[in-house]
């Protein structure tokens, strides 16, 4: 479980393989408290650490995960967005985040305007479905609150502050970007697909962009 709260940007140092693939990445993150094992957000795609070094850690990538996210892409000196799990004792800054992608963007606008840089991005049917305006999703591990929502775009405001400490200031028209729908969101459809499966029958789901817009959400 993560926050979106990107701890630090880390460069692609290595690639090798295919199936698994593994990377390795430089990293300012502390090593000490690091270990084998650790569960750690890789542009929002939770990987494990499979070895470290003192500036530098290893992950291995699954043929599932290469086909769902942008990692498969990754080539050496890229930068990456990390975030280690969240502890039970921090504050909880961004929103839940499970490091699970729903899907992949592409970024179809960037506008500076006044205090912030606005992002268009093109997303599936799947993940548009689950996003609501002033709602909150992870664009490449990064907890960003929606703007406004359509049939094809979901839109973000991002601070410069943001913009400093992550990778979006290296955004542009057709950077594809790793995203997750609000973790409340899925489980909402989730249950109102299954209402009814105790009596052996399927209701069809009601969480449609008007059902949300009645309820204020869209």
């Amino acid at each position: 479980m993560f926050t979106g709260l990107i701890e630090t940007v880390g460069q692609i140092r290595a690639v090798a393989g295919r199936a698994p693939m593994r990377l390795t990445i430089a990293s300012a993150l502390p090593g000490a408290e690091v270990a084998i094992g650790d569960s750690i957000a890789i542009d929002g795609c939770c990987l494990t650490v499979v070895a470290k070094s003192e500036a530098a850690l290893s992950f291995e990538a699954a043929t599932e995960t290469l086909a769902r996210t942008t990692l498969g892409a990754l080539r050496v000196g890229d930068r990456v967005n990390l975030e280690r799990a969240l502890r039970l004792d921090a504050r909880l800054g961004g929103h839940l985040v499970l490091g699970h992608v729903d899907g992949v963007g592409t970024v179809r606008a960037r506008e500076p305007k006044e205090s912030a840089v606005y992002f268009a991005i093109e997303a599936p049917a799947g993940v548009l479905r689950l996003t609501a305006g002033r709602g909150s999703i992870a664009v490449a591990g990064i907890s960003l609150t929606v703007t406004d929502v359509d049939q094809r775009q979901l839109r973000v405001a991002v601070i410069p502050h943001t913009l400093a400490v992550t990778t979006m200031d290296g955004f542009h028209v057709g950077t594809a970007v790793n995203l997750e729908a609000d973790l409340v969101a899925r489980y909402v459809e989730r249950l109102i697909e299954t209402r009814g499966w105790e009596e052996g029958r399927a209701a069809p789901s009601r969480l449609t962009e008007q059902f949300l817009k009645d309820k204020g959400f869209a």
